[in-house]
């Protein structure tokens, strides 16, 4: 995949079409807390009181078409120096190093917008292979088995912990 082609930036209203086309999707959506959109009104709608106000979450785009999001939310108080990222990406641009570039491109540009973090840490589900190749590519390391750690879709599940720090280098 042609790298120059690949970009992260804040979502816009007019990726309604675009967002709904992968969003809608069980596959996208199965490992993340949200469940599929279900129509174009709602996409819209997530895009309005999600997507847009939240402080770091970014459309991966393909030619500047929304094919996938980034989310990292830094915490606060006592524990503003570190965030956590989630990440999803459409059915049919898996396993073509797009989320890697992409993560990749968001990082550095956190760790600069946030100047006072110092770690970016992922939970990742035992069965979900992919985002945890995804991670070991960008240099995230794998801390540690979380036990009956997460909560999602109603079922209380088994987490890896990944982290990535400010020193690591991502280049």
């Amino acid at each position: 995949m042609d790298s120059s082609r690949i970009s992260v930036r804040p979502f816009k209203l007019s990726d309604a079409d675009d967002f709904f086309s992968w969003a809608k999707d069980d596959r996208v959506t199965h490992y993340l807390r949200w469940k599929a959109i279900a129509s174009r009104e709602e996409a819209l709608e997530y895009l309005k009181n999600v997507a847009m106000p939240h402080p770091w979450r970014r459309s991966i785009c393909l030619d500047d078409h929304s094919i996938g999001y980034i989310s990292i939310r830094p915490e606060s108080g006592d524990n503003k120096h570190r965030a956590h990222i989630g990440y999803a990406i459409g059915a049919e641009y898996w396993g073509q190093g797009i989320v890697t570039m992409a993560l990749k491109m968001a990082i550095s540009s956190v760790f600069k917008e946030f100047s006072y973090l110092v770690r970016i840490e992922a939970l990742v589900e035992v069965e979900n292979k992919g985002s945890q190749r995804v991670l070991e590519k960008v240099g995230f390391q794998k801390e540690g088995f979380l036990r009956k750690y997460g909560f999602n879709k109603g079922e209380i599940r088994d987490m890896l912990m990944y982290s990535f720090l400010v020193s690591d280098n991502i280049i």
